[in-house]
């Protein structure tokens, strides 16, 4: 009962993960376009990843879970830093009209 329960909590931990990456996603894409001002904190959730892999996950299939999770942020890590790198390129030969 108890590595049920634990399998459960790891299982929903790792769900909420791969939605708070979807979510990030699209904030990023809000701050690409100029619709939001602030850059998501991509650096905490990247932390919360890590710390959270190093837990001891008995299940092997969520094992698996977590590992595919950490790609896909990974992933879209790349992704973000180089819109986050065309934004800033972009701002910088914009002219300020004056």
């Amino acid at each position: 009962m108890l590595i049920s329960t634990q399998n459960r909590e790891i299982r929903d931990a790792v769900v909420r993960f791969d939605r708070r990456i979807e979510e990030m996603h699209l904030e990023f894409q809000k701050y690409r376009t100029g619709d939001a001002r602030k850059m998501p904190e991509w650096q905490a959730l990247e932390r919360e990843i890590l710390v959270f892999s190093k837990r001891k996950i008995p299940d092997l299939e969520l094992s698996k879970q977590l590992e595919r999770v950490m790609l896909k942020f990974q992933t879209r890590k790349k992704i973000w830093l180089r819109w986050i790198e065309e934004y800033h390129t972009q701002a910088r030969t914009e002219k300020p009209s004056t």
